[in-house]
């Protein structure tokens, strides 16, 4: 079994990364390492765009049985920051048919309005084995770096997401269409609709959330 480890930006790598980290390659503009043995990690940067074309690079390059989106989101809930959430399916919220009679969301090329995660027992179980504290919960994506407006107020309402981010619907999508399982671990970075004097350390959340997602690959690899 391999795992691919979905990364957007290189701060959200670098914590993973040592002097000794192997560069597979770097393949139009995706950087790809070797973590373990069986697990690879690629950034492929922000936005819907990126996250598709570095994800089928990965599946054509490397070939991998599950691919797991990790990096941080924003919060409809309000959640203390550094909340891990295990994403159980996500959406696009920027995916607008509506105008020839499509439910807004409604992805026609695959007839789907969200797409569900893998191995979602398996990985419950690790993060229960580890003693780690987490949330489940829905995610939309979009090209979008999502603040408290109206705008953020209609996708609450509309697709009614615990979280918002930028990556991972294109991601599960693109893994969808190739028959490659899809798994994600996010770290709460803000809450979208509510006020906090709090100086989020990115650097230190991404540390943190890169402590639990790579033993979380290994489990799931022993499993």
């Amino acid at each position: 079994m391999r795992i691919g480890l979905l990364y957007a930006m290189k701060g959200e790598i670098e914590s993973m990364l040592t002097e000794e980290t192997p560069l597979l390659q770097e393949k139009a503009g995706v950087s790809f390492y070797r973590i373990r043995e069986d697990i690879i990690a690629c950034c492929g940067g922000v936005g819907k765009v990126n996250a598709a074309m570095a994800t089928q690079l990965f599946i054509d390059l490397y070939h991998p049985d599950l691919m797991m989106n990790v990096g941080v989101a924003g919060s409809f809930e309000d959640l203390p920051i550094g909340t891990l959430v295990l994403p159980d399916r996500f959406m696009q919220h920027d995916m607008d048919t509506s105008g020839i009679g499509d439910p807004v969301g409604l992805i026609s090329t695959v007839n789907r309005m969200d797409f569900p995660t893998a191995r979602q027992d398996e990985a419950r179980a690790a993060l229960d084995g580890m003693g780690i504290t987490y949330r489940v919960g829905s995610v939309a994506t979009g090209d979008w770096f999502a603040t408290e407006c109206d705008r953020a107020r209609w996708i609450a309402d509309t697709f009614r997401p615990l979280l918002i981010e930028m990556e991972g619907c294109a991601a599960a999508q693109v893994c969808w269409r190739n028959d490659v399982e899809f798994l994600a671990l996010k770290s709460v970075s803000d809450c979208v609709l509510a006020h906090h004097d709090f100086y989020f350390n990115f650097p230190q959340a991404m540390r943190d959330l890169n402590k639990t997602a790579l033993p979380l690959a290994e489990r799931l690899l022993e499993g």
